[in-house]
């Protein structure tokens, strides 16, 4: 059974950081498109980044671009999602996915 496992969410104040981080069973990252989304309350899926499975090039949304960092370690098989400088409208649920799988999700509280 594939699992997609999100952990590093939690609190921190607006211009602070995190670093989430994604690890998979029972499937290979390296295999698919990557990706991490975010949904805000009240508002829609946003897809925040992701990373091609050919190239290994990545895209960001512009809302995050020279704040987010996603990058993926094929040895450990886990994503990281690397936020800084955070504002308090990126609170929210932030999701993992590939081929078709979703994470749990994990909060994070952009608040002072």
């Amino acid at each position: 059974e594939v699992q997609l496992v999100e952990s590093g969410g939690g609190l921190v104040q607006p211009g602070g950081s995190l670093r989430l981080s994604c690890a998979a069973s029972d499937l290979t990252f390296a295999s698919y498109n990557n990706a991490w989304v975010r949904q805000a309350p009240g508002k829609g899926l946003e897809c925040v980044s992701e990373i091609n499975r050919d190239d290994g090039s990545t895209t960001y949304a512009d809302s995050v671009k020279g704040r987010f960092t996603m990058s993926r370690d094929n040895a450990q098989n886990t994503l990281f999602l690397l936020m800084e400088r955070l504002k308090p409208e990126e609170t929210g649920v932030y999701v993992c996915m590939t081929a078709d799988e979703w994470g749990q999700a994990t909060q994070v509280t952009v608040s002072s």
